[in-house]
């Protein structure tokens, strides 16, 4: 079975599904991915490091990582198969959406891509937010309407920065929720004492720390 590209429409918030997923028509013939780093020169101002003895280049300093790019220039969807649609825009409107602001969130949801299986750390799936989107209509009936259409977008990763810092910062714990799990006897784990579960709960800003759902990834701060 040939297994399509999807895009998943999120909560910008808690990256949750945010209603169904979209299937595209034909899976794009290619796509890219792109990233930056930025590592700084002792004299980053003028744009040139500044020259050492003994040194074939100066030393850097790590300035930060940017956000991975994903660019797919060529999503086709196609109605002109019967029973497949009238208007091929009834389907790339729905991408259209996932630029447009919705209400619930106050800017546009994110959204997760995925193509098949992939291993861990791999490009796909990708939590991101769609930074530009280009439709390219090329047939249409005698009346004008669309039937074919070609989409170039391109996504932005998206990370949740308490996720992010929870990957990086080496001082910060975490734990994933397990069947069984409660906050007492997470406490008791990783602190010896079963009475500091409310530290986990106001770090993780639990509404009702007696219901934890069952995989979700809690901040552990560190305690003297």
């Amino acid at each position: 079975m040939i297994s399509k590209l999807e895009i998943q429409p999120l909560n910008p918030l808690t990256l949750s599904p945010s209603g169904g997923p979209i299937k595209v028509t034909f899976n794009p013939n290619s796509y890219s991915i792109s990233k930056s780093v930025s590592w700084k020169t002792p004299d980053s101002s003028t744009g040139r490091g500044e020259t050492q003895e003994l040194l074939n280049a100066p030393k850097l300093t790590f300035g930060g990582g940017s956000s991975r790019i994903l660019s797919i220039n060529e999503l086709l969807f196609d109605v002109t198969e019967p029973g497949s649609g009238n208007d091929v825009r009834e389907k790339t409107n729905e991408i259209v959406a996932l630029t447009r602001i919705d209400r619930s969130f106050k800017q546009p949801p994110a959204c997760r891509v995925s193509w098949g299986s992939a291993p861990s750390g791999s490009d796909f799936p990708f939590d991101g937010v769609i930074t530009d989107l280009t439709q390219t209509f090329t047939l249409f009936k005698k009346d004008g309407t669309p039937v074919r259409a070609t989409l170039s977008v391109t996504f932005t990763e998206y990370i949740k920065p308490q996720d992010d810092q929870r990957k990086t910062d080496p001082e910060l714990t975490t734990h994933t929720v397990k069947r069984g799990d409660k906050l007492s006897s997470i406490a008791a784990k990783l602190y010896g004492d079963p009475t500091r579960w409310r530290i986990i709960a106001e770090a993780n800003s639990l509404d009702n720390p007696r219901q934890l759902e069952i995989g979700k990834i809690l901040t552990i701060p560190e305690v003297d």
